[in-house]
This record gives structure tokens, C-alpha cells and sequence, in this order.
């Protein structure tokens, strides 16, 4: 077995041959969870770190893949929609509805690709696999903190 390629393409999840992006960030959450559940009232704490330490290593292994797969961003890494949706969550505490929120927005960033989001595409190697995905993260994450920001002002909460 390649550790490079288990690792850069989910657990083998990018081979799916429809959607494996979707499939790959469906790891990613579930992943999430059980990070949640194991570290209780630290998982959003456990979750800034898995960030911070998957980061720069997911850059390198994407050069990798792309030496691997022998094209520019190949579909089967989702370690990048990993990587992306672990960002999209960064701390937000768990919440059950607050999870599915940010996959589904983070799956709409990531397809949709608004500025400058396409741009950084062209970026070469790793970093230009894994920096659109990283924005796409960030935009997600925004996004749940202005409707979380909305929902307090009238009273309602995430479970």
C-alpha cells in the first residue's frame, strides 16, 4: 500500500468514480464528528489543531499527487475538500445542524468557486490543490458565523 496516495486521496475516497469531492468532504465530516466525540469540550480546540498540523503536510502531498497522478489537480485528491471543510468549522462549537450547514456550505463555495476562489487555482503543486478549497473553507465558515450571528438575534439556537 502508498501511505502518500491513502492519505491524499481519503482512505482511497477519491476514487469514487461520480462526486468523489462530495465523498471526500463526507469523510471529512465524519471525521469531524467522531474528533468531536472523543474530545468532548475540546473538539473545536482538537479541530484548530488537526488544521494547523494537516496544513503544510496536505501542501506537500499534494505536490506528490501531482507527481503521482502526473496532471495538475487530479480529482482523486480530496484531501484538499478535507482539509476544506476542516476549515469551514474552525471554531464553531459542534452542533449537530451547524455541521451539516457547514458541509452543505462548504460543498456550495467549493463548486461555485466566487472570487477570488478560481483564481487561486493556478497557483502550481500542492498549493494551488489545496488554497481553493482552504478559501472556499474560509467563505464557509463566514457564512455560518453571519447566519449564527442572525439566528441569536432571534432567539434561536444551532443543535
Amino acid at each position: 500500500m502508498n501511505w502518500k496516495e491513502f492519505l491524499f486521496t481519503g482512505l482511497y475516497t477519491g476514487y469514487f468514480p461520480k462526486g468523489s469531492g462530495t465523498v471526500g468532504a463526507l469523510l471529512a465530516l465524519l471525521l469531524y464528528i467522531i474528533l468531536h466525540q472523543v474530545c468532548g469540550t475540546y473538539g473545536t480546540i482538537a479541530n484548530v489543531v488537526l488544521v494547523a498540523l494537516v496544513t503544510y503536510p496536505a501542501i506537500k502531498l499534494g505536490d506528490d499527487a501531482e507527481i503521482y497522478f502526473a496532471q495538475k489537480d487530479p480529482q482523486e485528491v480530496v484531501l484538499d475538500e478535507m482539509l476544506g471543510f476542516w476549515v469551514t468549522m474552525l471554531f464553531h462549537p459542534f452542533s449537530w445542524s451547524g455541521a451539516v450547514l457547514g458541509f452543505f456550505f462548504f460543498r456550495l463555495f467549493d463548486i461555485i468557486k466566487p472570487f477570488p476562489i478560481r483564481r487561486l487555482e493556478h497557483f502550481r503543486g500542492g498549493l494551488g490543490i489545496m488554497i481553493d478549497d482552504i478559501i472556499a473553507g474560509v467563505y464557509a465558515n463566514i457564512t455560518i458565523a453571519i447566519i449564527v450571528a442572525i439566528m441569536k438575534v432571534y432567539g434561536i439556537m444551532l443543535v
